[in-house]
């Protein structure tokens, strides 16, 4: 069997970890629908993931948000209609908003399912999948670790996706310090990937002090790559300074923080992983489409999240091309300097360029929460018409 473009990314690094950027319960009709359009790719997707047992593949587990969440809700319309009558019929909780968030943990529970092999398998280091806590709490700490604790408990291979503003950094810190999995998205720079590792770090110090169990404990802090470089004040302050950005540049950029925030974290040997996630095509050279988002990370120890149409992507684009470790690839310096004019990437390169204050209302984080939170209250919607039969 030919060994697909994805795999030998994957093997660039045995530390590297491909994960599913999509609900798993959505994996089986993706597979279904791309396999169906390019048989002569199947052997290389079953090597990807096997949902019914083992080999299980290089896909090692998934991420998931509150958008992700209601695009399996309505992938599946009937069984979650079903479910909601049910569960309303049975004495759920008539509020519609904790209607919604049962709902949302099961959605996160039979997900964890689908991955539970793969953790019992390799002695919990792979098989986790992400659930987010409800984003209208971002900046109430102890509400975002109630509901944590929740949703973890309903099985062991969720991982706790906190927000990286202060109020959810100090979060990751006390669910450290309880052995729970974290990963902190909402970061698009830097100093918040620098202070999700010393929150790590410190929770990690109080857990062992007390003894508390690990085996089921990881962390992973998030650079959210395309929402960075996507956000218009990037494009808007760069015209400003009389910058006018390439495509190249654009990736460039993120790419530029997550090389930042990796060299910091192999200096200081901080225990919390990388993890590169909002992943876009790009950029087109000489007619020729790159993902530069896997490619200029290829080799790196950090977790890279896909979305599926970034698999097809690769799987089709980088059959005839060379995979090689490119993590130790430096930006080229004219591009580095160009974008360190621009404020917008500035705050978010430079290890100061950010206070924990100011985490909340750095502008991709204030559009990425409105998203999440316009995915919830879509979500809540959807749920609320299903328990009306």
């Amino acid at each position: 069997m030919e060994i697909s473009a994805l795999e030998r990314l994957a093997r660039c690094s045995s530390q590297t970890e491909i994960w599913w950027d999509s609900s798993p319960l959505i994996y089986p009709r993706w597979r279904a629908s791309f396999g169906g359009a390019h048989p002569e790719l199947g052997e290389q997707l079953d090597a990807l993931f096997h949902p019914e047992g083992e080999p299980w593949g290089y896909l090692r587990g998934s991420t998931t948000n509150q958008p992700i969440t209601l695009q399996a809700l309505d992938a599946d319309p009937d069984t979650w209609r079903a479910w909601a009558v049910e569960t309303a019929a049975l004495g759920g909780d008539p509020d519609a908003r904790r209607l919604a968030a049962q709902a949302f943990g099961e959605i996160v529970r039979r997900g964890a399912g689908v991955l539970s092999g793969l953790f019992a398998s390799s002695g919990r280091r792979f098989g986790y999948i992400c659930g987010q806590v409800d984003p209208r709490l971002d900046d109430d700490t102890d509400a975002m670790v109630q509901q944590a604790i929740a949703l973890k408990a309903l099985a062991p291979n969720i991982m706790i996706k906190m927000p990286g503003t202060a109020a959810g950094i100090e979060g990751v810190r006390q669910l450290t310090a309880h052995g729970i999995a974290t990963t902190t998205t909402l970061s698009f720079s830097v100093p918040q990937l620098v202070a999700v590792a010393e929150a790590v770090e410190a929770g990690l110090r109080l857990a062992r002090a007390h003894g508390v169990d690990l085996s089921s404990w990881r962390a992973t802090g998030v650079m959210m790559l395309g929402r960075f470089e996507d956000h218009p004040a990037f494009r808007q302050q760069a015209s400003e300074h009389g910058i006018d950005l390439s495509p190249a540049d654009m990736r460039w950029a993120g790419i530029a923080i997550f090389k930042e925030a990796y060299r910091l974290y192999q200096r200081h040997g901080y225990q919390a992983k990388l993890l590169a996630a909002s992943m876009r095509i790009g950029p087109e050279i000489a007619g020729r489409e790159y993902i530069w988002h896997l490619e200029k990370l290829a080799g790196a120890d950090a977790v890279l999240t896909i979305f599926p149409n970034i698999i097809e992507g690769y799987l089709l684009g980088y059959r005839d091309r060379t995979v090689e470790p490119m993590i130790g690839e430096e930006v080229p310096r004219p591009i580095l300097d160009r974008l360190l004019r621009i404020p917008y990437f500035r705050q978010a390169y430079e290890e100061d360029g950010l206070k924990p204050e100011e985490f909340a209302s750095y502008p991709p984080v204030v559009a990425t929460t409105e998203s999440f939170t316009k995915g919830m209250q879509d979500f809540e919607s959807r749920i609320a018409a299903f328990a009306q039969g």
